[in-house]
């Protein structure tokens, strides 16, 4: 049974406020594209459930803030085994 998009807009919206998510996690839970996602919560979301719209914005601009650090972190995280790796067991890591 397929959703229509009106109500799968509410329930994206509904699962990211509950989770904090992202829209790459929503896509990932609910089975569809990011694009669907962004276009269900920017678009849809607005004329469904407008006060639901602006807590799930406020939660994507926070998300939008934040997103510089949380790939910084994965940088760091990535370099930082990449060393451990090389001290343990020579110069072939992280090589395919």
């Amino acid at each position: 049974m397929k959703i229509q998009p009106g109500q799968r807009a509410v329930l994206l919206g509904q699962y990211i406020i509950e989770n904090k998510a992202t829209v790459r996690n929503a896509a990932k839970a609910f089975g569809v594209s990011k694009s669907t996602v962004h276009k269900d919560v920017s678009e849809r979301l607005r004329k469904e459930d407008p006060a639901l719209f602006t807590q799930v914005r406020g939660i994507l601009e926070l998300n939008k803030q934040e997103r510089h650090i949380r790939g910084g972190m994965a940088t760091k995280q990535k370099y930082r085994e990449l060393a451990q790796c090389r001290q343990s067991s020579g110069n072939s890591c992280g090589r395919r």
